[in-house]
């Protein structure tokens, strides 16, 4: 049986105790800076940023919040950025969370792994790795990430890896860069290397509200051109409607903002310990300041019974599941949590329509014409 990734953990876990308030999944980001400069990235910052690294969290901090984590019941924890092994600390500060018997899963680009760290990570074993390859060649990879060499180093710490046996997937972000290799990538990673490969096109805003890496979005016709290139991914999707499909919200929680498992059993942090319900929401509670408990039972709690505002087609919509407009989304893209994102609605649409899905109509929805 495949594992279940971070992500797939954590949807699966909603559904399970969604009314049960347990902080059971969180990600920590350790750092925003990045040695690559990758055009589509929603939260990057350069590798010398001086102030963003004296902002950042110490080992001492990280190590007390993982106590408290633990405490408050948090058995899954993904260590994501930027890139993690940018931090000369990264390997004591996650070391430190397996000791205290978390599952942990971690996020890198993989450029800056040497035969200590992968050594290391043989000793303290993660429960899974997930390395991004942009691009099947050097020319489309350094295109995306900006920096000469990186797609070399990239491959070399995927041998390190592959060597060791340790548990490693690969994936990718389809984007107009390098929709020409998609298909090569998963071909190279699932039969040459035997690792599993999957992809995702939907690039979002910057975490400080820029649009710029929307330029690089497919459109929502190849999103969904994707899908059905791939059988076994259409099946996932036809199986993800049969469990998702329908009103996202409760007969009782119809009012509600938020509908996802956020907050209500995953959490985010930041590189400064501000803690979110996700990694895409700008944390609000400062845990310097405050502990995590007080954080998750107040603000998260209070911040999960936003009522909406106003009516809009996304709440009686039966496919939204299958768009991930979310309050975060809407927020970074359109300055507004409740305003629909028409790239989503349009791709759940057209996905809808591949899966021969009949959607009943809802508000003011043109895509519902089409």
């Amino acid at each position: 049986m495949d594992t279940l990734s971070y992500g797939e953990f954590s949807l699966a876990l909603h559904q399970k105790v969604a009314d049960q308030r347990v902080p059971i999944a969180g990600a920590i980001e350790v750092t925003r800076r990045c040695p690559l400069r990758c055009v589509h990235c929603y939260n990057n910052l350069p590798l010398g940023d001086r102030e963003a690294a004296r902002n950042e969290l110490t080992y001492e901090e990280h190590c007390r919040i993982v106590d408290e984590i633990s405490d408050a019941g948090c058995l899954w924890l993904l260590y994501t950025g930027g890139e993690i092994f940018l931090r000369r600390d990264f390997l004591d500060i996650y070391t430190y969370a397996k000791k205290k018997g978390l599952i942990v899963s971690l996020f890198t680009n993989g450029v800056l792994l040497t035969p200590e760290v992968a050594d290391r990570l043989v000793e303290w074993r993660p429960f899974s790795i997930e390395i991004t390859l942009y691009g099947r060649t050097e020319e489309t990879y350094e295109r995306i990430t900006g920096i000469p060499g990186s797609f070399e180093r990239c491959m070399r710490g995927i041998r390190l890896l592959l060597a060791r046996g340790l548990p490693l997937e690969l994936k990718t972000m389809a984007m107009s860069l390098n929709k020409h290799e998609i298909w090569e990538m998963k071909r190279f990673v699932e039969e040459e290397l035997g690792l599993r490969f999957k992809f995702d096109a939907m690039i979002s805003a910057r975490i400080d509200c820029a649009q710029n890496p929307l330029a690089f979005r497919l459109s929502p016709e190849e999103v969904v051109e994707f899908d059905q290139g791939d059988p076994r991914r259409m099946a996932e999707w036809g199986r993800f409607c049969d469990r998702f499909g329908g009103p996202v919200h409760p007969p009782d929680q119809f009012d509600r903002l938020y509908h996802c498992g956020a907050g209500v059993n995953s959490f985010g942090i930041d590189p400064y310990g501000k803690l979110s319900i996700c990694m895409l929401s700008n944390g609000a509670y400062d845990l310097r300041r405050g502990r995590f408990r007080a954080g998750w039972e107040g603000h998260l709690f209070h911040l999960r019974k936003k009522k909406i505002t106003r009516q809009t087609k996304c709440l009686s919509c039966e496919i939204k599941a299958m768009c991930g407009m979310c309050p975060a989304n809407g927020e970074l893209e359109n300055g507004d949590p409740e305003e629909p994102i028409e790239f989503l609605c349009q791709v759940a649409h057209l996905r809808a329509k591949a899966l021969g899905l009949g959607v009943t109509p809802h508000g003011e929805c043109e895509y519902c014409k089409s």
